[in-house]
């Protein structure tokens, strides 16, 4: 199901318009896990660089601009320096980049990163709290439409299902590998319905349709498990900090 030709075409256009700039290009995410679904996930690239100017990222337009008539996201564009410094504030990504990848060209720039952990839970509740608030203010606009407010929930669930498994980490749990799983295991520990969640997922898999719900009371079980998850990572973090002082 990966489009293996795709990747092949653009890893070749990534070498012959970067040249010797080029140190390694990863694949990563659910297209190289048990997750990956063709209609509604992405093929996420991470290329690291040794140089990083204008002129080098200039270079790399007609490899970009094909994948991106691909209807891809743009690759990320690192050096391996930045890479490592990075490690502090991207602690989310960086520790899902370790865990599912593939070296499609060059060295494998992740074998060896270390992420520290105690930076991750604050990064945790930050997304946490910023999508919630981002989802609160959305609402007020798709409230009257039953197709917006849809349209809302299919647009923000991976994020929070992402965030749903760091929150497990987070809580100091064992995360799923699976979506479903991850959803029961945290509601499980926290203390909400996780149906909500599972109807939009049967809705995006294609396992129910939108016209036999409820998209309102869908909608206020979601933000209600949103709501609570937020809750228990913010009181363990508080927690936390009340242990150490």
């Amino acid at each position: 199901m990966v489009p293996e030709d795709k990747l092949d075409n653009f890893v070749r256009l990534l070498r012959d318009t970067a040249g010797p700039n080029l140190e390694s290009v990863i694949l990563y995410g659910s297209v190289v896990s048990k997750e990956f679904d063709p209609e509604f996930s992405n093929l996420n690239v991470f290329c690291a660089l040794r140089e990083t100017s204008f002129r080098a990222l200039a270079a790399l337009e007609p490899a970009a601009k094909w994948w991106d008539r691909q209807k891809q996201p743009p690759p990320l564009f690192m050096t391996r320096e930045e890479l490592e410094r990075s490690t502090d504030v991207f602690t989310i990504e960086l520790l899902d980049m370790s865990q599912h990848y593939r070296v499609l060209f060059g060295e494998d720039a992740l074998q060896n990163l270390r992420i520290p952990m105690q930076f991750h839970r604050i990064q945790v509740e930050y997304e946490l709290r910023e999508k919630l608030i981002l989802l609160r203010k959305a609402v007020t606009l798709a409230s009257a439409s039953d197709q917006r407010l849809w349209d809302l929930l299919m647009r923000s669930l991976a994020s929070f299902l992402t965030l749903f498994r760091h929150a497990l980490i987070a809580l100091g749990e064992p995360a799923p590998p699976q979506k479903r799983e991850t959803v029961q295991a945290l509601a499980k520990r926290v203390g909400f319905d996780p149906s909500a969640m599972n109807q939009v997922l049967d809705v995006r898999e294609q396992k129910a349709k939108r016209k036999a719900l409820d998209v309102r009371a869908v909608f206020a079980g979601y933000l209600s498990a949103v709501e609570q998850v937020n809750a228990a990572v913010d009181r363990i973090l508080e927690s936390d900090v009340s242990d150490r002082s």
